[in-house]
């Protein structure tokens, strides 16, 4: 199973990676719209133009800001670490499906087995931390059991 949490943590990161990767483009191709925007004789077009690119830029950065607590988030968890109690880090096995809790990278594949990463402060994560295996709650209408804690 640490091979697993450890392949799980990985994709994390490289999730993290991708979307820093994707953000920083979108950042640096609305900095060179910006310098690239010339005054024109329609007068607030150019300044209406600026503006827009500047809310896109500022929007991104915070954007990158919140991957930075992603990653913080990520980099307190120890994969190697096993755990009968549901904790950042730990792999959960439900009737409903395999969760992994660390951060919200959604849907995530590891020897052919498809598990969710989750943040505790998403509503299944916050039903889900500090239980243990037989541990059983109702989300959305369907009924959890906890059959497995990793």
């Amino acid at each position: 199973m640490t091979r697993i949490k450890e392949q799980l943590y990985q994709l994390c990161y490289e999730y993290l990676r991708s979307k820093e990767a994707d953000l920083k483009k979108i950042i640096a191709d609305a900095r060179e719209a910006s310098g690239n925007e010339t005054k024109s004789s329609a007068g607030d077009k150019y300044e209406t133009a600026r503006e827009v690119l500047q809310q896109e830029i500022n929007l991104n950065l915070g954007r990158l800001n919140e991957l930075n607590k992603l990653r913080a988030t990520l980099e307190h968890i120890i994969p190697s670490q096993e755990a009968d109690v549901v904790l950042p880090g730990a792999v959960v096995v439900t009737n409903n499906g395999n969760f992994y809790i660390a951060i919200s990278a959604g849907r995530l594949e590891v020897d052919g087995t498809k598990y969710f990463a989750i943040s505790v402060a998403s509503p299944i994560g916050a039903k889900l931390i500090g239980q243990t295996a037989g541990y059983s709650f109702e989300l959305n209408g369907k009924k959890i059991l906890i059959e497995k804690v990793h």
